[in-house]
């Protein structure tokens, strides 16, 4: 049987995903949290053989939390499931220690296969996105926005989609002067001058629609 923890801040996704899995033989959820604050102490008492994790929690970042699993159980295969498209984040939680990435409009068949494919030790993207890293292998130089870490990719996408400095600070628990000296360190990178600079990137870039 495998054991999943199903980790998501909204409880109609969390039973939508606890009866699709719930409904194989093999597969069972025997835990759910609701915050990141609540997933280590869980994974500390209780045996899991699959997390399946949402990026956008409350108070804390997936981002953090999945490499704060990563760290503590490497073991642990961990399936990121997000309303963000693949080419946003997938290469990101990957390289963080995550087994594989899911769309939250994935059908349900892919979210068991999903599972069963990381339980094995395996990873999991979709074919598309499979695709597309074959296609970049050996291709041209790597857009800028590759070189940002992952807090800086967040906070660019946070700042594109219109949020302000203080609203980004609330956010992500941090001062607004750290969000400050990030979007700084954003705008040179890419070598931008500012936000509406920044919007427009990540239009012509597809990391928002």
């Amino acid at each position: 049987m495998i054991e999943v923890m199903i980790v998501d801040d909204h409880p109609v996704v969390r039973m939508g995903l606890r009866e699709i899995l719930n409904g194989e033989r093999d597969i069972r959820v025997t835990a759910e949290a609701e915050t990141a604050e609540e997933v280590l102490p869980l994974a500390r008492t209780r045996h899991f053989d699959a997390v399946v994790l949402d990026l956008i929690l409350p108070c804390r970042s997936g981002f953090d939390l999945l490499q704060d699993l990563h760290y503590e159980f490497p073991a642990l295969p961990v399936l990121i499931m997000s309303v963000h498209p693949e080419e946003q984040f997938a290469a990101r939680v990957l390289k963080a220690g995550a087994s594989g990435y899911l769309m939250k409009d994935s059908a349900p068949e892919e979210l068991v296969r999903a599972i069963r494919r990381i339980h094995k030790g395996g990873r999991y993207i979709s074919l598309s996105f499979a695709e597309q890293l074959a296609r970049n292998i050996g291709g041209a130089d790597h857009p800028p926005h590759e070189k940002l870490s992952n807090r800086e990719f967040q906070i660019l996408l946070m700042i594109a989609k219109g949020q302000t400095i203080k609203g980004i600070a609330e956010s992500l628990h941090i001062s607004e002067k750290t969000v400050s000296t990030y979007r700084c360190r954003i705008l040179m990178k890419l070598n931008l001058n500012a936000n509406a600079e920044l919007a427009t990137y990540t239009l012509r870039e597809g990391l928002i629609q």
